[in-house]
């Protein structure tokens, strides 16, 4: 069995099941369908990814770093903001060793084998580069498990799974459901509505991937993640004509020719990664004005030139990281607001993603994840 350590005051009943004393061998079958054999619960973790913190909090909810010992260095980032609002409560989130990703080449077994890991969690979207590299026979050579979870290729399909799986590596399977049902309660506000509605009018929505974050235009989403959030929401993704996959790019003059109705733009505070950039820097506690000023900056572009949603206003930024965590019900929430006002007149989603906060978040909700121009 992993040594017990002392991390974030890790309680002494952990350090218990560390012994083994308490730990069973359970067989867990991950989201890219493998069977992995993990000693539960598991009390030492690597997190592939930083913004799988995201999903770690609805379950740790004391102390959603207590089992991390390692984890990719792309939570602040990317979200500096959300970053920031757990380093308020959690000061020691400074302390965490960080490491490359396997995508990029940069993952260390070396490191990850110092941490002693019970397990590492991985995004499916790394599973190519993580086969190509040979790291999850390496890392089987010295006893440490991978298992896949998926919030971002298949959201729709595999967060309340990924969820499962996280839940039973945890020994959080209650906790787990729980959310599970939350999330689905919450997106059966949108999806009864919209069924409900026979003639439905579906505007020609066109999301725009990251707007501002760099020089090109226009970066987008298939028939998944935010794609299929505007289609659950009751609008049509312009994108799915010209994207197979998950992610892709449509052309400017595409944008044009297509006219869309609305326009939506992901956005955060990517400070970290473009300083001074002309991306949209919604998210925790975000200054809505300066939001909503580099939103009617970035409809300056030739992409939107004589654009209805343009000079209508029908023009959204939205939090980039609904596409990478299990709060997609709430990005639901907010595209169908903006795309039938009238039919989901009474549906608050700032209030869905605060109640989401005070249930299941160690961390105090603070608006600034949407705005709009009009």
């Amino acid at each position: 069995m992993k040594p017990c350590h002392g991390h974030f005051g890790a309680l002494m009943f952990g350090c218990v099941l560390a012994t083994g004393a308490l730990a069973d061998t359970t067989t867990i079958t991950d989201i890219a369908g493998r069977t992995v054999e993990v000693e539960t619960p598991v009390q030492r973790v690597i997190l592939g990814e930083g913004r799988q913190i995201f999903f770690a909090s609805v379950l740790d909810t004391e102390d959603p770093f207590g089992r991390v010992v390692g984890w990719r260095d792309d939570f602040m980032k990317a979200d500096l903001d959300g970053y920031n609002a757990y380093k308020e409560v959690f000061p020691a989130i400074d302390d965490i060793p960080t490491f490359g990703g396997m995508k990029d080449g940069t993952f260390d077994i070396e490191q990850a084998v110092s941490l002693s890991p019970d397990v590492i969690i991985m995004n499916l979207e790394s599973k190519a580069a993580t086969e190509e590299g040979g790291y999850i026979e390496k890392l089987a050579a010295v006893g440490i498990p991978l298992v896949y979870v998926d919030f971002r290729e298949q959201p729709m399909e595999h967060t309340a799974a990924s969820m499962e799986i996280i839940g039973t590596l945890f020994g959080k399977e209650d906790r787990a459901s729980e959310f599970n049902d939350f999330y689905r309660q919450e997106m059966a506000r949108v999806t009864d509505v919209i069924e409900a509605q026979p003639d439905l009018q579906r505007p020609l929505v066109f999301v725009e991937r990251a707007g501002g974050y760099g020089e090109d235009c226009c970066m987008s989403f298939g028939d998944e993640n935010f794609g299929r959030m505007v289609e659950i929401a009751g609008g049509t993704n312009l994108a799915s004509e010209f994207i197979p996959g998950t992610f892709g790019t449509v052309n400017p003059e595409q944008v044009v020719a297509s006219n869309p109705d609305q326009v939506v733009i992901t956005g955060a505070n990517w400070e970290m990664y473009v300083p001074g950039g002309a991306w949209v820097g919604v998210g925790s506690g975000a200054d809505l004005d300066v939001a909503r000023q580099k939103l009617a900056n970035l409809m300056d572009r030739p992409a939107y030139a004589g654009v209805k949603a343009a000079e209508t206003g029908q023009v959204h930024a939205i939090w980039h990281q609904f596409y990478n965590s299990p709060y997609q019900f709430v990005a639901v929430q907010q595209l169908a607001k903006w795309l039938h006002p009238d039919l989901f007149a009474d549906l608050d989603p700032d209030a869905t993603f605060a109640e989401l906060h005070r249930r299941f978040l160690p961390v105090e909700y603070r608006p600034g994840y949407f705005v709009s121009l009009n």
